[in-house]
């Protein structure tokens, strides 16, 4: 697989870019481990900023090749430093991870952001669990957003208590939930009964939740969590209405869809499809002004 990635990563960069810059990355890509480690570090020097725009095809089989994985809006440096990486001799475990762990440790912000990008192609993906779940509690959001937005390491490697922290803290700071990679399959009742909490405080404070925190859920309806539907039924906002019949609807637990039936038009539009959860996918959020 890394080597299906690495090939198609060039494929994405050599796209954007110029013939200079294309042979100073390829010469970077096959020369030593420190050699390799210095161009990583230099990347800017040599690479322009520009932004990566992928063709739909490519999208497509980077996704194929690992899912929840994406470069979209990417810039040049950052998706080279990723394939740099992606070159490093991996044989020698030992020496593998020191000069991972030595980038990490002399890593300034945006050497980081691609050294998280990178983790779900690097290997001896347990080697670098701490530094993961490290980059969560990160006050550098960019850092954040690179570990969990897009990013399929959390979701094969975080234990519960990591995963529940990663989504919080996306809640909390207004990330866009719907780009974190495995977010309905790895939601438990724990994290569930969290985020009512929070809800609440967020309500008394006439401030406003995310409606993709619902999404969550799901599976976990019980009596607490389906006044949170009432509540939500009776919003002035009709993203908090969508968000209430969505979550009724997926369920297919009987005192929910019984809920659900007491709002005959929103039960129609779900039914039939006209509202999904990709319908309330913001990535613009502001949710600490005020409640719409």
């Amino acid at each position: 697989m890394l080597a299906q990635l690495n090939s198609l990563l060039w494929e994405i960069l050599n796209d954007h870019l110029t013939v200079a810059e294309a042979s100073w990355l390829q010469e970077q890509g096959n020369a030593t481990p420190l050699e390799l480690m210095t161009a990583f570090v230099a990347a800017p020097r040599f690479l322009a900023k520009r932004t990566i725009k992928p063709t739909v095809a490519q999208n497509i089989e980077l996704n194929e090749t690992l899912e929840g994985f994406s470069v979209e809006d990417w810039g040049i440096v950052r998706l080279g430093r990723v394939w740099l990486l992606s070159c490093l001799d991996s044989t020698n475990k030992e020496e593998y991870c020191r000069h991972i762990e030595t980038l990490f440790d002399t890593a300034e912000m945006n050497e980081l952001v691609a050294l998280y990008s990178a983790l779900p192609l690097l290997a001896y993906p347990q080697q670098w669990l701490f530094r993961a779940t490290d980059a969560v509690r990160s006050n550098m959001g960019v850092v954040y957003e690179a570990i969990a937005l897009r990013n399929p390491y959390p979701y094969h490697h975080f234990s519960e208590l990591a995963w529940n922290q990663l989504v919080l803290k996306g809640i909390f700071n207004d990330k866009p939930l719907h780009l974190i990679y495995g977010l309905e399959e790895r939601s438990n009742e724990k994290l569930v009964l969290t985020l009512s909490d929070f809800a609440h405080e967020r309500w008394a404070a006439g401030r406003w939740v995310a409606p993709q925190v619902w999404r969550l859920a799901t599976r976990f309806l019980n009596e607490t969590l389906l006044a949170d539907m009432k509540l939500l039924f009776e919003s002035n906002s009709e993203y908090d209405q969508q968000a209430a019949a969505l979550t009724c609807y997926h369920s297919n637990h009987e005192p929910a869809l019984e809920l659900l039936a007491n709002y005959p038009h929103l039960e129609k539009v779900v039914n039939t499809h006209h509202i999904t959860w990709a319908n309330l996918e913001f990535s613009d959020l502001n949710t600490y002004v005020s409640k719409p």
